[in-house]
């Protein structure tokens, strides 16, 4: 597959996701006897993979495309080995259910795109999040900066779970409950793939 080609918007270039130097987080709030002394689990993502498409001359025409490993969410934070075994298992065999949905995934089909300076842009990634077997549209805001080599991305978006045929859980015999909402947060950089020659 060609990695960067000229276009009537211009030039494309490819960015391959590098989860490896990125940070992906996803931050669950408490309800409950136990949400009081702050226990609001954050997971975070370690596996995906993944392709950005930025089109220099028409960055609304930009899009990418992402795939997060389901089992690869792990509790963050100074938690102890119990309560981290148990909210990553509820998380696994409960929420996501990754056995039948080993998969999240989001593909973008429209992007909204404001120059704040040379390189950097204030966008608005429109598309379809895949998530427990339901694919629903989804808008995502963030700050992109792109450049010879790489781009970075950061922002954050929300979701409920219900939306997503996700049923709340408890744990620790019910004194630690899940609100509906899901907190994402994301600092995510990717490097230039070039052409033989480039």
């Amino acid at each position: 597959m060609a990695t960067a080609m000229n276009t009537t918007e211009g030039l494309v270039a490819s960015y391959i996701l590098d989860a490896a130097k990125s940070r992906f987080l996803v931050k669950a709030t408490a309800t409950g006897l136990l949400s009081a002394f702050g226990h609001n689990p954050t997971f975070a993502i370690r596996r995906f993979t993944g392709e950005a498409w930025f089109r220099l001359q028409a960055p609304e025409r930009s899009s990418v495309r992402m795939r997060i490993d389901a089992n690869s969410l792990t509790v963050t934070g100074d938690v102890n080995d119990k309560d981290r075994n148990e909210m990553e298992r509820a998380m696994r065999e409960d929420v996501l259910e990754t056995a039948r949905y080993p998969e999240i995934m989001f593909e973008s089909s429209t992007v909204q795109a404001n120059k704040i300076t040379a390189g950097m842009y204030r966008m608005t990634l429109g598309g379809k999040l895949t998530l427990h077997g339901v694919a629903r549209d989804k808008e995502i805001p963030c700050n992109v900066t792109v450049g010879e080599d790489g781009m970075r991305a950061h922002g954050e978006f929300r979701i409920p779970q219900t939306h997503f045929a996700i049923k709340l859980v408890s744990v620790a015999g019910g004194t630690l409950k899940m609100k509906d909402e899901l907190k994402f947060s994301f600092d995510i950089t990717g490097h230039r793939q070039r052409e033989a020659g480039q």
